[in-house]
């Protein structure tokens, strides 16, 4: 057996991870090109270029963040890549990471324009970081093994993949709805996990989940 991790790493989790640090390093060397250029700007900002729902997913805020989204990324992506199959998991995880900047922009347009919302601040605010998809590889991964026993980091708690999955879910409609907490895009979180969701229900009820078919 390779003891190389990343060598024993599934083909799309490995690389995923390795662009994900590169750019991680990019912004590092240039971080006010990098935000301006490959982080999610709303459609009406001057900064919005087409590539950006795509390129956000591998931009990283900071440290923590990109260390706990890449923690998730191979605890969780792995198996589920193992299960799906390369090419349907690469499908699956730019599906629910588009699926989730198009749920943080529709809710942005309709803050904008029913609630109040700013339309300068949603223009000069960038959303960066790969939590939408990883969300529904979450969701994903409760899904394939609801049973499976996860224990957090801190606190030590453990419980049913499920039940962990439905607490986040929660939580993150709870402050995303309240504004409890800021600079994090909750219903880009809820936007993946609601993509995941159906997409991986679809897959079963079609019977396609375990097969190489779309």
């Amino acid at each position: 057996m390779n003891n190389n991790p990343l060598q024993n790493m599934p083909v799309v989790t490995r690389n995923l991870l390795i662009v994900n640090v590169l750019m991680f390093i990019a912004t590092l060397i240039n971080r006010e090109f990098m935000l301006g250029t490959f982080a999610m700007f709303y459609p009406a900002s001057p900064f919005f270029r087409w590539w950006q729902p795509v390129t956000h997913m591998f931009m990283h805020g900071g440290w923590w963040h990109i260390f706990f989204n890449m923690y998730s990324l191979v605890m969780f992506g792995m198996v589920v890549e193992r299960v799906l199959g390369t090419q349907k998991y690469l499908i699956f995880y730019f599906v629910t990471g588009l699926g989730a900047v198009a749920f943080h922009t529709f809710v942005e347009w309709l803050e904008i324009t029913y609630m109040g919302g700013s339309l300068t601040e949603a223009m000069y605010t960038p959303m960066v970081g790969a939590s939408g998809a990883l969300y529904g590889v979450m969701v994903a991964f409760a899904m394939l093994y609801p049973e499976a026993k996860l224990t957090l980091i801190f606190p030590p708690i453990t419980l049913n993949a499920k039940w962990w999955v439905i607490i986040f879910i929660v939580i993150e409609l709870f402050t995303g709805i309240t504004g409890s907490v800021v600079s994090v895009a909750h219903f880009a979180h809820l936007g993946g996990a609601l993509f995941g969701w159906l997409l991986i229900r679809y897959w079963k009820k079609s019977g396609k989940l375990y097969s190489n078919n779309w």
